[in-house]
């Protein structure tokens, strides 16, 4: 029989790695929490979201592309029509009865918008495919046993993260992008995700790649265009190396001449489908630049696979790495010797996410820490639909996580969402977290027998005597839910 203190160690893990408890889930995912997210671990594959309007970013790119042409022709003939009716002179005519004028009133139905017309308040294209994408992530997170696949997507997304306002392609594709660049590779290895992000449309929207090109490449001569260095420069600030890595600007321009030519497919499809990846060698700058003092003389899109490989297998990066995950799970002030166990083993093992996602839930400190990170926004919804036992739909979803500040997919920037408790848990942030919990707790309130219980079962082990006695005071049934989700035990992991 598990002592208390392997109870309580076991509902901080579930919280620590995972979603959260779920509301009628089974007590016993409470016992060896640890060998249930080993064996998460151990299957290495994710299950992909279901119900998406698109398989992935080729058929969105034919789709978008097409989109936007049907845009253009509607702006265009709406311009045409009101610069027609603004150089038309008036038209003088007699007076018209009151009944005729009422006739005219009628609707016409010769002007009736044809039968396939998008309704007036329907959303365009991007912003529907967002939507779906953020409801069908949604539900595989609610759905989730213990989560740790659905954290490391989170994790990862945000590492490697896109913003979904920059432009119609990263709108529509900001829920592909994580589907087929981040969560096939979470328990892979980190080289493949480098790879297929640095390459996804997405990302080669977002950070401008699709713009770059070589000065001295045959498109470079005829247009008289050069490098944009944003993506190399965040692959290294952000994605590999870190701020503290090594790296001189000479490195930032030469890993942009390497990764000249990655583009995204354009709408005749001349180099492949239309939104999809492809290397143009047209726009690729010839020569073997040096990156962190190596030369790289590779035949195009060869050049820029090496210089990823380095990159991924670098000491900096295995140390940058292992930081942000000590610092995202377990401990704003991260402990020195858990980082250096899992950056030991991203080197001993050339990258191998699994391996080193083993290294963090084996290690004991990591278990032993007290639950002194504050959920995200994102882990407090979710966390708070699986506890409610809520289905939400997107305005449910959006509403809320706009309010807080991390709505899906749409940092303020490259280096993603912050994730130290300062981001989080200034005061103004905690009062929006009430007013949020209060309107969770007014929605639930039909559906939930007994707060009480709720509370005893959500929190388990965790619950406080504090809590437990605010919770069976509470003058009303949706005040004692909002209590229990803004509990220190619920908000902390």
């Amino acid at each position: 029989m598990a002592s208390p203190s392997d109870a309580r160690s076991d509902s901080v893990g579930l919280q620590r790695f995972g979603l959260g408890s779920a509301l009628g889930a089974r007590a016993e995912l409470r016992v060896s929490a640890r060998d249930r997210l080993l064996a998460e671990i151990d299957r290495r594959v994710l299950p992909q979201p279901a119900g998406v309007p698109f398989s992935g970013a080729a058929e969105i790119g034919s789709a978008l592309y097409a989109f936007e042409d049907r845009e253009k022709i509607e702006r265009e003939a709406r311009r045409a029509a009101e610069t027609k009716v603004a150089a038309a002179p008036p038209v003088p005519g007699p007076s018209v009865p009151a009944t005729s004028q009422n006739q005219m009133a009628q609707p016409n139905p010769a002007n009736a918008k044809p039968a396939n017309a998008k309704p007036v308040n329907e959303p365009a294209l991007p912003y529907r495919t967002y939507r779906d994408e953020v409801l069908a992530r949604t539900r595989l997170a609610l759905e989730a046993e213990t989560g740790l696949g659905e954290r490391m997507v989170q994790f990862w997304s945000n590492h490697f993260c896109i913003g979904a306002t920059k432009s119609n392609m990263t709108r529509i594709m900001a829920g592909a992008y994580e589907r087929e660049a981040i969560r096939p590779h979470v328990f892979g290895r980190f080289e493949d995700m480098l790879v297929a992000a640095e390459s996804h449309p997405a990302m080669l929207d977002f950070l401008d790649n699709r713009l770059s090109i070589g000065p001295s490449s045959p498109a470079g001569k005829r247009r008289g265009r050069g490098l944009n260095e944003n993506l190399a420069r965040e692959i290294l600030e952000l994605h590999t190396l870190g701020v503290s890595g090594g790296y001189a600007q000479v490195d930032v321009t030469n890993l942009a001449r390497i990764i000249t030519g990655w583009t995204v497919v354009g709408r005749e499809a001349v180099l492949g489908f239309p939104g999809s990846f492809a290397f143009n060698a047209g726009l690729h700058e010839p020569g073997a630049p040096a990156m962190l003092g190596r030369h790289y003389g590779q035949p195009g899109k060869a050049q820029g696979l090496a210089a990823f490989s380095d990159l991924a297998n670098h000491p900096a990066t295995a140390d940058f790495i292992a930081l942000k995950l000590v610092r995202h799970f377990v401990a704003d002030d991260p402990p020195a010797a858990l980082v250096r166990d899992l950056s030991a083993e991203f080197r001993r093992t050339q990258g191998d996410l699994a391996a080193v996602s083993r290294a963090l839930i084996t290690s004991n400190s990591a278990w032993k820490a007290e639950p002194t990170k504050i959920r995200s926004p994102q882990e407090f919804l979710i966390a708070a639909f699986r506890a409610l036992g809520r289905k939400p739909d997107f305005g449910q979803i959006a509403g809320p996580l706009n309010a807080m500040g991390q709505p899906f997919w749409q940092p303020s920037g490259p280096n993603g969402y912050p994730d130290t408790n300062d981001a989080w848990a200034s005061p103004e942030g905690i009062k929006t977290r009430i007013d949020v919990a209060a309107g969770w707790g007014r929605q639930a309130a039909g559906t939930v027998p007994d707060p009480r219980a709720l509370t005893e079962d959500i929190l388990g082990p965790l619950l406080s005597a504090e809590t437990r006695q605010a919770v069976a005071r509470a003058d009303s049934k949706p005040q004692a839910l909002a209590l229990l989700l803004m509990s220190p035990e619920f908000q902390r992991r």
